[in-house]
C-alpha cells in the first residue's frame, strides 16, 4: 500500500514539473487558456487511467503529445464555433500586474504574443500545431507526426507553410519592453488628454484596431485600420465610456493596459509595435475571457 502511494505522489510530482509547458503548449495550440486547462487535466486523468503509467519512458514527450492531441481536437471543434461568434474572436488575454500573485502566473514563452497568436487564427488546425510545436517549443517533426497523423515529410511541409504567413504577420522591428512600455504610456495620456495630433503620431499609418465583446458588451463589429480612424475611435470611447481606471501591464509578456469603466467593465487591449509605432491595437472585452484578469489595485 505505502509503495502505490508512493508512486501516486511521485507520478502527481511529475506531472506538476510539466505542467507550466503543457499549459503554454495548450494555450498556444487554442488561444484560450480554459480550454488548455481542460486538455491538461484531461492528460493527467489519461495518464494515471494507464496501467503502468511507470512504464513511460519519456514522461514529458508522452504527456506534450497526448495534451497536443487534445488540443487539436479542441482546434477542430472550435473553427466551427468560431464561425459563428458574434462580431471578432479574439485570444484569451493573459494579464499579469506587479501585485499578480506569482503562483497564478502562467508564463508564456516569449515568442508567444498577442500579435502571434491572432496571426496563428489564420491557419489550419494542422499547420498551427506543426508550427507550435515545432518552432515555439523545439518538438521533432517524428513526435509532430503522431500528433496529427501524418508523416514526418508532410509535417515539415506544414511547418514551412505556417511560417511563411507568421513571418509575414510578425513585426519587423520589434520594440525592446522599455521602448514598448514608453509607447504604450503615451497612448494611455493621448487618449485620456484627448490629444489626436499626438495620439495620430504614435500610431502606425496602416494601424488595425480590432475589438471582442462576443456578444455580451458593445465592441466594434469590424476592424478598423487607419492612423486617423483608430485615433479618433479611441479618443470617442474614452469620452463615452470614461474610463475610471486605466492600468499599463503585462497582456501576453508584452506591456498593455486594463481598463474599467464606469459601469465596471473591464477592457484588456494587447497592443503591438513595430518600427517605433503601434501597429495593432486588440482589445478584448467579452467577460468570459477576462474572468483571470487579477484586480487592479
Amino acid at each position: 500500500m505505502g509503495k502505490t502511494r508512493d508512486a501516486e505522489e511521485l507520478l502527481a510530482r511529475a506531472f506538476e514539473d510539466n505542467r507550466p509547458r503543457l499549459l503554454r503548449v495548450a494555450y498556444t495550440m487554442t488561444g484560450s487558456l480554459v480550454e488548455a486547462e481542460d486538455c491538461v487535466q484531461e492528460a493527467w486523468l489519461r495518464l494515471r487511467g494507464l496501467d503502468d503509467p511507470g512504464s513511460v519512458r519519456d514522461l514529458a514527450a508522452w504527456l506534450t503529445t497526448t495534451v497536443s492531441r487534445l488540443a487539436l481536437d479542441v482546434l477542430g471543434s472550435a473553427r466551427a464555433r468560431r464561425e459563428e461568434y458574434v462580431g471578432t474572436w479574439l485570444p484569451e488575454p493573459l494579464v499579469e500586474t506587479r501585485t499578480h500573485d506569482p503562483a497564478d502566473r502562467v508564463t508564456l514563452d516569449e515568442s508567444v504574443s498577442m500579435a502571434l497568436l491572432v496571426v496563428l487564427e489564420r491557419l489550419s488546425p494542422a499547420e498551427r500545431t506543426a508550427f507550435v510545436l515545432h518552432d515555439v517549443f523545439s518538438v521533432p517533426f517524428s513526435e509532430i507526426a503522431e500528433v496529427v497523423g501524418r508523416s514526418p515529410a508532410a509535417v515539415r511541409q506544414l511547418a514551412s507553410r505556417a511560417r511563411r504567413q507568421v513571418e509575414s504577420g510578425r513585426p519587423r522591428t520589434p520594440a525592446t519592453e522599455a521602448e514598448q512600455r514608453e509607447l504604450v504610456a503615451a497612448f494611455m495620456a493621448a487618449c485620456q488628454e484627448g490629444d489626436l495630433p499626438g495620439l495620430i503620431a504614435l500610431l502606425d499609418r496602416d494601424v488595425v484596431v480590432r475589438g471582442d465583446g462576443g456578444g455580451k458588451v458593445a465592441t466594434l463589429p469590424n476592424a478598423v485600420r487607419g492612423a486617423e480612424r483608430v485615433a479618433r475611435l479611441m479618443l470617442a470611447r474614452a469620452r463615452i465610456e470614461i474610463p475610471v481606471d486605466m492600468l499599463v501591464c503585462e497582456v501576453n509578456g508584452a506591456p498593455g493596459l486594463v481598463v474599467r469603466n464606469g459601469d465596471g467593465e473591464l477592457s484588456v487591449m494587447a497592443i503591438t509595435t513595430d518600427a517605433g509605432r503601434i501597429t495593432a491595437i486588440d482589445f478584448v472585452r467579452n467577460p468570459d475571457k477576462l474572468a483571470k484578469v487579477p484586480d487592479l489595485g
